[in-house]
């Protein structure tokens, strides 16, 4: 449906399949302007008609930083999720928003524009740029606000006119003599943060996806602009330029420290896959198409991989303890860890990012296999950061995957099963509850099979939803308190009027409910419990619109009437639902041994063959990557320097925790 509000009139159209149903009807007198455009998405057309918030997030945020002013409001309707994207900076604005979990050199980003006319036809370029102390760059090239992913002639054009002004710029201030040779691009280039937005008619793509720009012409033009404005920039702000460049003078020394390394290392033959690194279990199969890699934590489950392995196809690399976290290290110290020299040489297409010959891999899976706990978990994610800075194809190219190890055995007789974790494995066990039970109410009501499974299933979840709250410092008197009331409008914590009916019921409860400003957000309530010594609690609005409050809300509202009632299993009574809950959990495990892993190790080769190496029943979960600018950033929360966003992040997503291995 098409409605638009225009010359003061408002005009709607409705269409089926890109077919109008009728012509442009007036149905009436605005004062006005504006389009809307509202369309179901059609099943017969379209494999997947879902939303997903999260997606939309993430494609309409670059729209509003590419287009400077631009307001773009998402609103899920369902469950009443917001969004709004408004960035009066454009990409300078981006570029602060990529660098926010680093440490900029300087305070703004340079932003550079310039507009053409060009045989007639406008074009519009903007380029915003800030040097960073990590060692990574991270350009991102938009072409008519579609993202160039492969670059292209206008990337091209930025890079080599960015070395060249620099390097211009050393020789017409005399700041050579901190150098034997030009910086190379890649010294330039380390730690910088760039946007490039292009806008021209009629662009050439060299495919259909629109991932690498080709048109000839930008090339020479964005060299131009740059070595102009670029260089302007440098000469008119002498404190920022010495910044960045001791930093990439000293890049360059780092670049030079790491090309000796690899001289040293590859006179030793490690980084030379014909010199395969002496740890290495190799397989007797040279087409790489069937050949696979196991990185495996320790010696001890190294061991076991070799013994449970088909060594026809599968070879193990053992690693020794942690890896170097590549987030925090420069290319030269990389490239002397004997861990990460070891994977390099594997694998066989070397370590250069810019030339990395993917024809030589010699494993078409790579299986990331660590023990499934906290530990397994952390060498996980160094591997994880180290394939995702410096052997980024690998991942593109879906070569990456990650081992599932079960964490439980479970045994009765002949039986043995295996479990991922531990809430797989109570969820075997609460689906025997279905069987041969029969549970009664003191009333008198019946409930077995399939309506008791559920009901003991909805009864562990929202207990476990109210571990989780309380984790976060809300008391378990407050949450109940705040369930009985039915309360679930976060949006009340923005005005002070609103929360009074949910204040009065509180203060029935508590000594003293005040409502005070949030810096973050609105209000919150304060509470103190009764006594001298009582407790006090804060209540925010984050709370409320938790996923763990919702879920133990609907949850509350489904069991409130069985929660305190009395139950009966023969002759046995139990006072609550909880009770009865954990007895009849305990009933279904009689019988049956329960093993927990403490790491792959612990299990025999049989048992690692036949539940993680086995291509015909293991579980492997592929590594992709759906969103550059989001990985980029996660990985520099979690894996970098700066502890202030890595905490902001664990706070921020506390209550959004599902699984916690403590």
């Amino acid at each position: 449906r098409l409605e638009i509000k225009r010359d003061g009139f408002i005009w709607i159209q409705n269409y089926s399949r890109g077919k109008p149903l009728a012509p442009l009807k007036n149905i009436g007198e605005t004062k006005k302007t504006g389009t809307k455009i509202r369309f179901y998405p059609d099943d017969k057309i379209f494999s997947n008609i879902e939303f997903h918030f999260e997606i939309l997030s993430k494609r309409l945020r670059e729209i509003a930083f590419l287009n400077s002013g631009l307001e773009i409001n998402l609103i899920n309707e369902k469950d009443d999720k917001k969004a709004k994207f408004f960035y009066k900076g454009g990409v300078s604005s981006f570029v602060e928003f990529l660098s926010e979990n680093k440490t900029p050199l300087h305070p703004k980003p340079i932003y550079i524009q310039d507009l053409r006319n060009n045989d007639g036809a406008e074009e519009f370029l903007e380029i915003a740029m800030q040097w960073t102390d990590s060692y990574n760059e991270q350009i991102l090239a938009f072409t008519n606000t579609i993202n160039n992913k492969d670059g292209g002639t206008h990337v091209v054009g930025f890079k080599s006119a960015l070395t060249r002004a620099i390097n211009s710029y050393i020789e017409e201030h005399n700041m050579q003599k901190d150098l034997k040779e030009n910086l190379a691009g890649e010294d330039v280039r380390e730690g910088l943060i760039a946007i490039i937005n292009l806008r021209i008619p009629d662009p050439k793509f060299s495919s259909q996806t629109k991932e690498k720009l080709v048109s000839s012409h930008v090339k020479g033009w964005i060299e131009s602009v740059i070595m102009e404005k670029f260089k302007a920039f440098l000469e008119e702000n002498p404190s920022v330029a010495r910044k960045i460049i001791d930093k990439m003078i000293e890049a360059a020394r780092a670049r030079e420290a790491a090309r000796k390394a690899k001289e040293i290392v590859r006179k030793k033959g490690a980084l030379d896959s014909s010199h395969l690194p002496g740890k290495l279990a190799d397989c007797q199969e040279r087409a790489s198409e069937l050949a696979e890699l196991f990185i495996v934590e320790g010696d001890s489950a190294g061991g076991s991989a070799k013994q449970a392995r088909d060594r026809r196809f599968q070879a193990v690399l053992p690693l020794r303890g942690k890896i170097l976290n590549v987030e925090k290290a420069r290319e030269d110290k990389i490239i002397s860890n004997e861990e990460i020299k070891n994977i390099i040489s594997a694998l066989g297409i070397g370590f250069d990012k810019e030339n990395m010959d993917l024809s030589k891999l010699r494993y078409k899976k790579i299986i990331i296999m660590t023990d499934a706990d906290v530990d397994g978990s952390h060498i996980r994610t160094l591997l994880l950061t180290f394939f995702y800075r410096y052997m980024f194809p690998l991942i593109e190219k879906g070569n990456l995957y990650i081992a599932q190890p079960p964490l439980f055995r479970v045994e009765k007789g002949k039986q043995v099963l295996y479990f991922l974790n531990e809430r797989e494995m109570e969820g075997f066990f609460l689906k025997k509850i279905k069987e041969n039970v029969e549970v009664r109410t003191v009333k008198g009501k019946i409930y077995n099979g399939d309506e008791l499974f559920y009901i003991v299933q909805d009864f562990l979840n929202f207990k476990n939803s109210l571990n989780i709250l309380q984790s976060h410092g809300v008391s378990l008197k407050l949450i109940n308190l705040l369930l009985e009331f039915g309360f679930q409008e976060g949006s009340y914590f923005l005005n002070p009027e609103l929360l009074k009916p949910l204040i009065s019921a509180l203060n029935e409860h508590f000594k003293e409910v005040s409502v005070i400003p949030d810096p973050d957000n609105g209000y919150s309530i304060l509470l103190k419990e009764e006594g001298t010594l009582g407790n006090f609690y804060l209540l925010k609005q984050e709370i409320i619109e938790s996923s763990e409050y919702s879920r133990a809300l609907n949850l509350y509202k489904k069991l409130k009437d069985l929660l305190t009632t009395g139950f009966k299993i023969g002759d046995e009574y139990f006072i609550s639902l909880e009770e009865l809950s954990t007895a009849l959990l305990e009933r279904t495990k009689r019988g049956y041994t329960i093993q927990r892993y403490k790491g792959l190790g612990e299990m025999n080769p049989e048992q690692l063959w036949e539940t993680t190496m086995d291509p015909e029943r293991r579980l492997l979960l592929k590594v992709t990557i759906e969103d550059a600018v989001e990985a980029d950033r996660i990985f520099s929360v979690l894996m970098g320097d700066q502890v202030e966003p890595r905490k902001a992040f664990i706070m921020e997503n506390a209550l959004r925790v599902k699984n916690l291995d403590v």
